[in-house]
């Protein structure tokens, strides 16, 4: 449970919330908390940024005892404008553009629309996250005229929406710029121009493809749709949203949200939500930039292939959301395990480090774990470890979690934990691990290496030491035996070190050698030192 003091952002954002909305809520029972995105394409991991952001000033009110709305709106009403790299059969999409997005046919043929497969492939993973929203789908509300107030407003509005905007372009919007555009009832695109207004429900327009021109009631037509600028405050008055994150592109001078807020007061009379700004997210050891409209991005589920959930929380509720950062595919990812592990052991009282650094590490825990916060600590396998573990198996995670001390006498709960922890572990070293860290054991009938007589003898020496007293030894005695073979043999211990990674991975260097040693047993280390 949070404390009340605590000073960790989402705490500090709740915080807010409640003191700057509690006298606009009146009778309302509970607070909301809005996100959303237009699906496009293949929902990036800098756009799950707002989700999570959102998700943990939600789990802050709530452990604040406040009673929260969390609604994630899909902007499915919106235009097909590009058609993705990434899908199969593009050309056959660009029939489709300038259509709503949700009338573009699922290319992979699994959803009843290409928006749908876009959603379904978020809302799926976003559970694995512990991110449950109520959904919203925008064109399901447009079709069913559900905003035919909103949209009445913005045209009786017409001239003070126009009046704001043009306060923050360079050049103004003609007399004749409407509030609204329409899908063309002949067509489905929005290549139309609006005709006239009748000041109550009624629009005319003319779609510019056929001439054909069109009368139609607001309150019956699902055709009517508002720009963006003026949809996203109608829908912040329309759900009552009292929180809403946006990026630092939207919270720039003159952008979306300082429009949104003007619009929002004095065009719908609704004060707008708290917000704050996000930081762009970069990738490090991936390659390539974001862009859901080109198909290049890495994906919350290509994130889960790496990270364990809770691990994926904590990168998120560890960095405050105005700082940008990057998901690392690169050696970074073993320090962001270690990091996670050891917030894990402060939160359990396991290692000391402070009140002051206790209370912020204990709060990220907290906010980090996909569920209830297990009531003991796991049992922890270190990710470094466990990788040397699964290339000395070939990734069989069984045999792999078999070395590991202690791994029989596991509760079910941490047995899945470090199942999950080294599936992931296997998909890093396969498909991001820097080459220098990839390692196979060499085959123990494959021929002897190439060494020098002094380091021959230091090999005996070893041999004879992991032999006689292989059973008495750590890691740290036993590293003490490999430089005294060195010394024995007069070697020097970095050609020591050489030939040994040599004769046993067929590399330069590899894992530290003593712990290594250790891990693949007495028996192998022997088949392979015995022929020299």
């Amino acid at each position: 449970m949070s404390d009340s003091t605590s000073t960790h952002w989402a705490d500090i954002a709740a915080d807010r919330v409640v003191r700057e909305r509690a006298p606009l809520t009146g009778d309302r029972p509970r607070y909301t908390c809005a996100s959303g995105i237009t699906p496009s394409g293949t929902v990036h991991i800098g756009n799950f940024r707002e989700i999570i952001s959102v998700d943990l000033v939600v789990r802050a009110l709530r452990d604040k005892g406040q009673p929260v709305r969390f609604i994630y709106s899909w902007d499915d009403y919106d235009v097909f404008r590009k058609v993705p790299r990434n899908v199969p059969d593009a050309a056959e999409l660009q029939k489709y553009l300038r259509r709503p997005i949700t009338s573009v046919p699922d290319p992979w043929g699994n959803e009843q629309s290409y928006a749908r497969a876009n959603e379904v492939a978020l809302e799926r993973e976003l559970v694995r996250v512990g991110v449950e929203p109520e959904y919203i789908y925008q064109a399901a509300r447009y079709r069913a005229a559900s905003y035919a107030e909103g949209i009445k407003t913005a045209l009786e509005k017409r001239d003070v929406i126009r009046a704001i905007l043009n306060e923050f372009r360079t050049e103004p919007l003609p007399e004749e710029w409407w509030p609204i555009s329409v899908f063309s009832g002949f067509t489905d695109r929005d290549t139309t121009e609006i005709v006239s207004w009748d000041g109550e429900y009624g629009v005319t327009y003319r779609c510019t493809e056929t001439g054909n021109v069109e009368t139609v009631d607001l309150r019956t037509t699902g055709l009517v749709k508002l720009p963006w600028r003026v949809d996203w405050p109608m829908r912040w008055e329309y759900e009552r949203v009292d929180f809403e994150p946006a990026g630092k592109e939207h919270h720039s001078d003159g952008g979306s949200f300082d429009t949104a807020r003007r619009v929002s007061s004095e065009v719908y009379g609704f004060d707008a939500p708290v917000s704050f700004k996000y930081d762009f997210i970069s990738l490090k050891g991936a390659g390539g930039k974001m862009s859901s409209s080109t198909g290049d991005v890495v994906s919350l589920v290509d994130v889960l292939e790496v990270y364990q959930p809770e691990i994926v929380r904590y990168l998120f509720a560890g960095t405050r959301p105005n700082a940008e950062f990057a998901i690392s595919f690169d050696l970074d990812v073993i320090k962001i395990y270690e990091d996670y592990d050891k917030c894990e052991r402060i939160y359990y009282g396991l290692e000391d480090v402070g009140e002051k650094r206790r209370v912020k590490e204990s709060r990220i825990y907290e906010l980090s774990q996909v569920e209830a916060t297990p009531s003991a600590a796991p049992t922890q396998v270190p990710f470094r470890h466990l990788c040397n573990l699964l290339q000395i198996t070939n990734g069989d995670i069984s045999r792999a979690l078999a070395l590991f001390p202690g791994s029989e006498s596991m509760d079910a709960e941490s047995r899945g934990r470090a199942e999950q922890r080294a599936a992931c572990g296997w998909n890093w070293i396969r498909t991001y691990a820097p080459e220098d860290f990839r390692f196979s054991l060499r085959p123990a009938d494959d021929g002897p290496v190439e060494m020098t007589d002094e380091v021959r003898r230091a090999v005996h020496v070893l041999r004879a030491e992991i032999r006689d007293n292989f059973s008495e030894h750590d890691e740290k005695s036993l590293g003490d035996s490999i430089y005294r073979a060195a010394e024995t043999g007069g070697a020097d211990p970095k050609a020591l070190f050489s030939a040994m990674y040599r004769a046993l991975i067929g590399k330069e260097k590899g894992p530290r050698l003593a712990g290594f040693i250790i891990t693949i047993g007495r028996e192998h280390v022997l088949s392979v030192l015995d022929r020299y």
